[in-house]
């Protein structure tokens, strides 16, 4: 930026303004930290990095008298996260005696991580979805991958904690949690499988999922010749026509003998994108571009680890209340399935009319791109309003090491 561009800009700016005390200024209540130490060598050089996390978020609100309970979320800068990376911070918020419902991520801009991870809580204040929220980071590179250290193990002192070793329980074994806990029964899954399978099917042979794939041409090997060359990709692959809930029945266990889930009835592992743009409404309106939908607001939740999958069941009522909803005011729910255990069951004890959810199938069906998954809820639920007239929509997803999300939009097309 040239110099005359920087004067320009300040003086335009208006200092009263900076200066001045407004009810919904976002203000800053508390500020600790560790101290610094040499990598391999300092004071921290056996300290897992989870174990200092733990020691400052409990500093913070201990220092000002605040009850942890008061935090509605919390979000943790981390470059070199160990393990999984959120699980490693979800750990030690919950050794860090914080409530189990306040739901925590993580976020990765290398190194302005602890100040994006500010800037995101502070945005979460401004747009009124919380009042009070823990921003912090935290890095051990004496431990971080490219320090040369392993990354396996977690801190002893941590793991005492029980719900922070529960983050640490494979997911497969979460949906048989679910499946036990709450009396899911293996057919009953089955049947919300199979249901999904033949949703998405009908929906793929209508062309109902056209107008929003974006058609890819990418690089292709042939499996058997090894022959280099290219392919169109523009449907979803893991669509299987003719699934019931008999042929499901012939599939084992994959995380117990004993169990109730397996290949059929969970998510499917799988590669994708999706991508939604949003505007402020007036500038969209003056750049003359289309208007399809409005987001109306989100919500996170914490929940028990070894149940992460129940997410959805303590979001949606949240997001709706968040939104002055009833159920009854949605036109139709897009829930993951990262499970039919946990997916059936939120339904059920949500009472929701199982027409209105997933109305062209699920995970099971689609697939579960992990970070892609969020975006494509909105992306199909869009699709979904435009073509059946619906108006108001809420996505919804649990989460892993505990915790779930919902959204509710409105289609304007």
């Amino acid at each position: 930026m040239s110099s005359v561009s920087i004067a320009s800009t300040a003086a335009v700016s208006d200092k009263g303004s900076v200066l001045s005390k407004n009810p919904d200024d976002v203000v800053i209540v508390s500020a600790v930290r560790s101290a610094v130490t040499k990598a391999k060598k300092g004071g921290f050089k056996d300290t897992r990095p989870e174990e200092i996390l733990s020691g400052v978020l409990r500093a913070a609100y201990t220092k000002v008298g605040l009850d942890p309970a008061l935090i509605e979320d919390i979000t943790v800068g981390n470059v070199l996260p160990p393990g999984s990376g959120a699980s490693a911070a979800r750990m030690a918020e919950l050794h860090a005696g914080i409530p189990v419902t306040t739901p925590i991520s993580t976020v990765n801009r290398q190194c302005s991580s602890g100040l994006a991870a500010t800037n995101t809580i502070a945005a979460q204040i401004r747009s009124g979805q919380i009042d009070i929220g823990l921003a912090a980071g935290v890095e051990s590179m004496t431990f971080g991958y490219n320090a040369g250290a392993s990354p396996d193990g977690f801190s002893e002192a941590v793991l005492s904690c029980k719900e922070a070793e529960d983050c640490l329980i494979p997911m497969g074994i979460t949906s048989e949690n679910v499946a036990r806990d709450f009396h899911v029964s293996r057919d009953d899954q089955d049947a919300f499988a199979a249901t999904s399978f033949q949703k998405a099917a009908k929906a793929q042979k209508e062309g109902r999922f056209v107008p929003e794939i974006v058609p890819l041409t990418v690089p292709w090997v042939d499996p058997k010749t090894e022959k280099e060359g290219t392919t169109v990709v523009d449907h979803d692959d893991g669509v299987r026509d003719g699934v019931t809930k008999e042929s499901l029945t012939k599939l084992k266990p994959a995380f117990s003998k004993d169990g109730t889930t397996h290949a059929g009835n969970a998510s499917q592992v799988s590669d994708g994108a999706a991508a939604v743009i949003l505007a402020r409404r007036s500038v969209a309106q003056r750049l003359g571009l289309p208007i399809v939908g409005k987001y109306i607001t989100a919500v996170a939740v914490g929940v028990p680890p070894r149940i992460m999958g129940v997410g959805p069941l303590y979001a949606i009522p949240k997001v709706l209340a968040k939104a002055g909803l009833s159920k009854e005011d949605v036109d139709f729910f897009e829930i993951n399935e990262a499970f039919a255990s946990q997916a059936l069951y939120c339904v059920r004890e949500l009472g929701i009319d199982v027409g209105k959810v997933n109305v062209w199938g699920g995970a099971i069906a689609l697939g579960h791109p992990l970070g892609c998954t969020g975006a494509r809820q909105i992306v199909t639920g869009l699709n979904i309003a435009k073509q059946t007239g619906g108006k108001i929509f809420v996505t919804s997803m649990c989460i892993g090491s505990g915790m779930g999300m919902a959204a509710v939009f409105v289609s304007e097309q």
